[in-house]
């Protein structure tokens, strides 16, 4: 690749910072907007009946995407280049796996978990954590094969260690099946959608693999509708799971958003073989198909975290309404950039559509369990926020004022981790914590605390990415 996707990047970093921010806000005191549609202040309490979308519901299925589309960029370059098939299959799997043991680890070394109240002992074990995570993580290029081998053993080894011997209080002792669900389910769908994708890259199959791609995603969407059906054969198979705290096939359904970004990356990879000028007349309607991108993520999501409601008309005529629009903007730029905003706004409008059809479908559009309408929704409305980074930042190269962006993107497993690891113990550890209580004291102010945290883990990830200190799978 002569060229990096900075966009998915920024798109990567859009979804991690989010990630942060929607966690470190003050609970229970802020619109009910500020929160997952089904877990309303001020109770925070799970409704499952409730149905509706924020932007928070955005940050989770926005990164799922990003991952489904760095795929042809990772897999797809290696198998350019010549690299075996088994060799690529054998590291989508190291990499599950790696994920697995990083959802386990972290999950198991959050202060909270240490101890209640938290103490010093547990601020200090999880800085130790996030350290022990460097040389776990991180690619030693010019060291020694053996050398290298000689770290990963040593830092694993320690890790396991720290597991087995440390005295939690929020479990009895050391169980994988305590992890983080979202680095699980991450780690499930990088494992199916990485051999889906390098099955369908190979031989005869290569030329129809997007064909290939499409019938697995509609066979997929019938699975997922009939799991519901009581007593189905569907709902045994979704069900199903050789070890349900390692592999569940129920994070399957995850593959609605994966498998569609497979495709994204696969237009944006194509239109990066050379560099265009940027003419006049492309910038004004380039601005134009940001502009419309945007309005269309922010007016679905008002809409339907707003209403809450099965107003459908009215979202249908503002998605689709808002798309065309977009589609017409993008349709009078010239070369292979306008090309590639043409294909991924049909394919926004198309998933967008399909999340207005299965809406009345599994009670509407929710997070969890995720539907049909939640899936496609959020993946369209993923293709769009692509679409109108591409435009600024691959296109326009606005990079420098978006670096907190792209920089958290290319380094998101520290970004995850960073606050709560290590951002909480050194300001426990520090006293500088007693800054931040006069922030819970009204709605907007619980929402400053967040913005402060989650600033300060963009300044740590910004700072491990300038120093290439990448954690990698």
């Amino acid at each position: 690749m002569k060229q990096r996707a900075y966009s998915l990047d920024a798109l990567r970093g859009y979804a991690i910072i989010t990630m942060v921010l929607s966690a470190t806000v003050v609970a229970g005191i802020l619109p009910e907007w500020m929160y997952h549609a089904q877990t309303p202040p001020p109770t925070h309490a799970y409704l499952p009946e409730i149905s509706g979308l924020t932007w928070v519901d955005l940050v989770f299925p926005f990164f799922l995407f990003a991952m489904g589309a760095a795929l042809p960029f990772s897999i797809g370059s290696r198998l350019e280049r010549g690299e075996g098939w088994w060799k690529v299959a054998l590291d989508v799997v190291l990499r599950f796996l790696q994920l697995a043991f990083f959802a386990i680890f972290i999950q198991h070394f959050y202060p909270y978990v240490l101890s209640s109240p938290q103490d010093v002992r547990s601020w200090l074990l999880a800085i130790g954590a996030f350290a022990v995570l460097f040389p776990m993580f991180m690619r030693f290029g010019r060291v020694p094969v053996w050398g290298r081998v000689a770290i990963k053993v040593t830092a694993y080894g320690v890790a396991v260690a720290m597991l087995l011997t440390t005295d939690y209080a929020l479990v009895e002792s050391f169980s994988p099946e305590f992890s983080n669900i979202i680095i699980l389910i991450l780690s499930n769908v990088a494992l199916f959608a990485g051999l889906i994708y390098l099955a369908t890259s190979l031989g005869c199959l290569k030329g129809i693999g997007g064909w290939i791609r499409l019938v697995l995603f509609a066979l997929l969407a019938l699975l997922v509708l009939g799991a519901d059906v009581e007593g189905s054969w569907a709902g045994r198979v979704m069900h199903y799971s050789p070890l349900w705290w390692l592999l569940r096939m129920d994070y399957l359904r995850y593959l609605l958003i994966l498998l569609p970004a497979i495709e994204a990356g696969e237009m944006l990879r194509k239109s990066m073989s050379g560099k265009e000028s940027a003419t006049e007349r492309n910038k004004n309607n380039s601005r134009w198909a940001a502009v419309l991108a945007l309005a269309a993520v922010v007016l679905v999501v008002a809409t339907l975290g707003t209403v809450q409601n099965h107003l459908i008309g009215l979202w249908s005529v503002v998605a689709i309404g808002t798309l065309a629009v977009m589609l017409v903007a993008s349709s009078k730029v010239s070369g292979s950039m306008g090309t590639l905003w043409r294909r991924l706004t049909l394919l926004a409008a198309v998933l967008v559509a399909l999340g207005i059809m299965a809406e009345p479908l599994q009670g509407g559009i929710k997070k969890d369990p995720a539907t049909l309408g939640y899936l496609f929704t959020t993946a369209g409305l993923a293709v769009a926020s692509l679409v109108a980074l591409s435009v600024t930042v691959d296109y326009f190269g606005w990079r420098k004022g978006l670096s907190f962006l792209w920089q958290s993107g290319q380094n998101p497993m520290v970004a995850y981790v960073a606050c709560d690891l290590l951002v909480y113990p050194l300001l426990n550890l520090t006293g500088g914590i007693a800054l931040l209580w006069p922030l819970y004291s009204s709605p907007w102010l619980g929402f400053l605390h967040g913005v402060i945290l989650t600033s300060v883990t963009v300044l740590i990830t910004m700072l491990t990415t300038r120093l290439k200190w990448f954690w990698r799978t």
